[in-house]
């Protein structure tokens, strides 16, 4: 605990104080300093209901940056805690109004989510210069973290199945409640010490109804849709093509176009139609599922309702037969869901022959 300080010891800065100049923010050791012990002045439609108790919130070792926030293992109400800490610097009006409203975005819809595969939310501080999102912690880190200290192409199938699964049912939850992600990747999928993957950073996500075009959009290019790159009008269909990237990435453990700046890897997505080279043997149930979930034509990717249903098949017939993927052919006629049944059934009736 000698680790962590508590933000009711930290003195309040007199007003004139409470603003960040860009330099300040740009050089800032811990943002945490401006964060104030009280909650009081917290204020705003439906803000009572997710506002966090300060005096209750400790603060220990950053452990993540992103471009306009930190993230901070911490103590709240004596429950670990991971702290997003999102900074606005006074002397860039268009870049503070741009953060403010994408932490009203994140926290409204971190607070209707709950799910075991979506991180819990747990409150929030929003209380300039510093705004901060508090969730719950998990001490596996990210899925990228993980893959990158595997092997290439090392991954068990049945663990590339596990781990799949708890994405899929994740983002099947969050698309029912008519939400896209719209930054699906590795770096964004935590790990549980049980190796449940949590979907998590809801930074840039919104709602379906509401998305529009991807003009002015800035997700990450090596996980990001064709139409997307284009800034054309996008739906949900976006997250199923990132989701194809994220079970490449299971099944080699690689940076998809490792090879490739990030603008270059968006030119030959959108441009030449690139995808990331599949493994060597790599099974044909996944190479066929890859290959629908990152389609260019968004129609022809599947629903994640599909994606649940056909990795639940894989997994039980795995179990039953570990040597199913060595002979699993999709038939590319009919849907993914309906060449499943068919291809066990010649399967079947091959292994009732003499």
């Amino acid at each position: 605990m000698k680790s962590f300080h508590c933000f009711k010891q930290i003195p309040v800065p007199s007003r004139s104080e409470r603003r960040l100049s860009l330099g300040e923010y740009k050089r800032a050791v811990s943002w945490s300093k401006y964060l104030v012990s009280s909650g009081g002045e917290i204020k705003g439609e439906g803000e009572e209901e997710w506002s966090a108790d300060m005096s209750q919130l400790f603060i220990g070792r950053k452990f993540a940056s992103g471009r306009h926030s930190r993230i901070y293992r911490g103590i709240y109400k004596q429950r670990d805690v991971a702290i997003k800490i999102i900074s606005q610097p006074e002397e860039d009006a268009e870049l503070a109004a741009w953060l403010e409203k994408q932490f009203t975005s994140e926290v409204a819809l971190l607070f209707r989510l709950k799910h075991p595969n979506i991180i819990s939310f747990i409150a929030a501080c929003k209380k300039p210069p510093v705004f901060c999102i508090i969730t719950e912690y998990l001490a596996g880190g990210s899925l990228r973290q993980f893959l990158h200290k595997q092997e290439p192409n090392s991954l068990p199938l049945d663990l590339v199945l596990k781990l799949a699964l708890d994405i899929a049912r994740g983002m099947q939850y969050l698309h029912s409640q008519g939400i896209l992600h719209r930054d699906l990747k590795s770096e964004n999928l935590l790990l549980g010490e049980d190796m449940c993957v949590k979907v998590a950073d809801f930074g840039i996500s919104c709602l379906e109804s509401q998305c529009g075009s991807g003009k002015g959009f800035t997700g990450t290019y090596r996980w990001m849709a064709p139409e997307m790159i284009k800034e054309k009008h996008h739906t949900r269909k976006v997250d199923v093509y990132s989701f194809g990237i994220v079970l490449w990435e299971l099944l080699t453990a690689l940076t998809p176009f490792h090879d490739m700046t990030p603008e270059q890897a968006a030119f030959a997505v959108s441009q030449k139609n690139a995808r990331p080279p599949f493994p060597p043997n790599c099974p044909l149930a996944f190479s066929h599922l890859i290959n629908q979930c990152w389609s260019t034509n968004p129609d022809k990717r599947p629903q994640f309702k599909e994606i649940v249903s056909i990795l639940e098949n894989y997994t039980d017939s795995l179990e039953q037969d570990p040597a199913f993927f060595s002979y699993y052919k999709p038939v590319q006629q009919q849907s993914l869901l309906g060449c499943f049944p068919r291809c066990m059934a010649v399967r079947k009736s091959a292994s009732l022959k003499p």
